[in-house]
């Protein structure tokens, strides 16, 4: 019943004259024992000149605070300025009384109320400092007490102990329905080790263990350190989730509500920024005059990474949005989606990208100025088993859609492939790296200029392994990886189609544009750092079962095939791959003899024409390895 009626009193604000009343009491409080301790807490002094001294100080208080204004701010939320302005109103009125006395001896006598002692001044304005900051942080304490939930507080540590550390436990500290409770710091600098902040202690990384944290009753470590290294912070949470702690990060200053954190907005370390890579940003203002006024098409338009370019392309003024799928439900999803927005202008057009014929109306029709090219079959293990449909769709698919961007005069033609066509292992990588080939080819005839993007995995793309692992960890597990040194590069959805009209801009025609990826990742730490984020241990909540490698499937990806290297563009994360010079004519003649195979075209008969093609194509894990020239079969 206290706590409640504590509680809705504590609502309330206090009326800002009310607290201006407040601190000139304190101001003459502090004013008589100024007296008391300048005569050694003895009554030597006349009490009756002090009497009539104290409305003379009140009035000369009043003229300060109401100059500084002190007096205005909301005392439970007094923080580092609100000091400031007490310290700053506290010197004006010592200011003041001194100037005052001057003039007093000067024209009334050393007899006048208003000639007060230099030592008492002083002595006031330390106290007058003194008490007023405290009183506000007693009642600012009080109030956060008497605010505090019921339900117990969580310890937590906070890892850095510079300005954003600061900042954010000044912010734990304001926030009155925080449940948190600060009890340290973690640092890397080993100057701030083993010292105190706000009499907390810093700690650093490997002092850390399962003693000190039972001591400190940590549950949670906070990461509060801006523009950090992704690749230290996979290191940083690797080492706490061993310890079974749970890891929140302070999002970048950018993020903050009107500049200021909130303890709302700390969130839970999420996978994506345990990629160990840094975000790709990227601002060109000549994207604008690229895309405003064009008729822009993207094929696999219903697709993850389709859908995205779609929605980044929507940003811009363009002309006519034309969204090509096969996959009706997907297509009508995204399609649903702008209408939603309110977007117009958008035609969403079931079509095959194999049926040459439709593409073709489809172009006469609308007349589009830029090609994204999407479409494709990217899963490996199906496309190892059914050479067939990749080679329709990756390479047949694609030579319809460029040859009739060559016909119809289209501006820029942008191929998105992958890492897996670099020394490709299986026959989707090869059918990529065969479409790669065939724009290339393309790149000096008519007008269409042909570009060509090679990055890595997107995290929650369609067969991505992120969402497959959340489904295996909701199921209970076990999560299944291939090999345990199997590694990948990531990027985020939005990141891969960044890059991807970035390259659309840049591009002059014939370029492979690559991205610096950063630091490929683990499967294996992936999925054991997914099932701590989930808040379970391995193995003991769920395993992880090693089922050995797929058809057609590499241990390591790469971004540069054998005899390639990249020169730099104008964006540090961005290059070209200079590649190796080849006969287009033959190549030419080939992928047409390829594109034009039977469906009862046998799969090995497939396979020993694609490799004919790429002759880095060696197959790993897969039947097609009797048609390499090391095998022994």
């Amino acid at each position: 019943m206290i706590y409640k009626l504590l509680n809705k009193i504590s609502k309330k604000y206090a009326s800002k004259w009310l607290v201006l009343i407040f601190d000139i009491c304190i101001v003459m409080g502090s004013f008589f024992i100024a007296y008391l301790i300048r005569f050694n807490f003895q009554i030597d002094f006349d009490v009756i000149t002090l009497l009539s001294q104290i409305p003379y100080v009140a009035v000369i208080a009043a003229i300060s605070f109401l100059s500084v204004g002190s007096y205005k701010g909301v005392v439970r939320f007094t923080g580092f300025k609100d000091i400031l302005n007490i310290i700053i109103g506290t010197n004006i009125l010592a200011t003041l009384l001194i100037c005052f006395t001057f003039l007093s001896r000067k024209t009334l006598g050393s007899d006048s109320i208003f000639n007060i002692s230099g030592s008492i001044i002083y002595i006031h304005l330390l106290l007058n400092m003194l008490c007023l900051m405290g009183a506000k942080l007693f009642i600012k304490s009080i109030y956060i007490n008497i605010t505090q939930d019921i339900r117990s507080s969580s310890n937590v540590l906070i890892y850095g102990a510079g300005n954003s550390g600061m900042i954010t436990y000044d912010a734990i500290e304001n926030d009155t329905k925080s449940r948190l409770n600060v009890v340290g710091f973690i640092d890397d600098d080993e100057r701030k080790v083993g010292k105190k902040i706000n009499l907390l202690n810093v700690y650093d990384l490997e002092s850390l263990n399962p003693k000190l944290i039972a001591r400190l009753d940590v549950e949670d470590v906070i990461i509060s350190m801006q523009n950090i290294d992704s690749t230290h912070l996979l290191q940083i949470t690797e080492k706490l989730f061993a310890l079974d702690l749970k890891v929140k990060i302070v999002p970048p200053v950018q993020s903050w509500i009107n500049g200021d954190l909130s303890v709302g907005q700390i969130k839970e370390v999420k996978i994506e920024d345990l990629l160990g890579r840094d975000p790709i940003n990227i601002k060109n203002p000549d994207l604008e005059s690229q895309y405003n006024n064009k008729v822009i098409l993207i094929t696999g338009a219903a697709g993850s990474i389709g859908s995205e370019i779609c929605r980044k392309i929507s940003l811009y003024n363009y002309n006519t949005l034309i969204l090509i799928d096969n996959a009706e439900s997907a297509l009508y999803d995204i399609q649903q989606e702008f209408k939603l927005q309110g977007l117009k202008n958008i035609k969403a057009i079931v079509a095959d990208v194999r049926n040459r014929n439709r593409i073709d109306q489809i172009f006469l029709e609308y007349k589009p100025n830029i090609i994204f090219h999407a479409a494709a079959y990217k899963h490996v293990p199906l496309m190892e088993s059914t050479p067939f449909e990749a080679v329709s769709v990756n390479i047949g698919g694609t030579k319809n859609v460029a040859d009739i961007a060559v016909k119809h005069k289209v501006e820029k033609f942008v191929l998105i492939s992958t890492d897996k066509a670099v020394n490709p292992t299986n026959v989707m990588g090869a059918t990529k790296r065969i479409a790669e080939l065939y724009v290339s080819c393309l790149k000096d005839k008519e007008q269409t200029r042909f570009i060509t993007t090679r990055f890595g995995n997107v995290l929650g793309s369609n067969g991505s392994v992120i969402p497959l692992f959340k489904k295996q960890i909701e199921k209970g597990g076990p999560l299944t990886v291939t090999h345990k040194d199997i590694t990948r590069y990531f990027m985020t959805i939005p990141e891969a189609c960044q890059l991807v009209l970035e390259a659309a801009a840049m591009g002059d025609g014939g370029e492979i544009f690559v991205f610096d990826m950063g630091t490929p990742i683990k499967i294996f730490n992936l999925a054991t750092n997914m099932i701590t984020l989930s808040g379970l241990r391995y193995p003991e909540d769920i395993d992880i079962k090693i089922t050995g490698l797929r058809p057609g499937e590499k241990i390591y990806e790469e971004l540069l095939a054998d005899g390639e290297n990249t020169k730099k563009t104008y964006h540090h994360k961005i290059m070209i791959a200079k590649t190796k010079q080849f006969d287009i004519e033959c190549i030419e003649t080939k992928i047409n003899q390829l594109s034009a195979i039977k469906t009862c075209t046998q799969p090995l008969d497939i396979v020993s024409s694609i490799k004919q093609l790429i002759p880095e194509y060696i197959s790993n894990n897969s039947a097609y390895e009797i048609l390499d020239p090391h095998s022994n079969q």
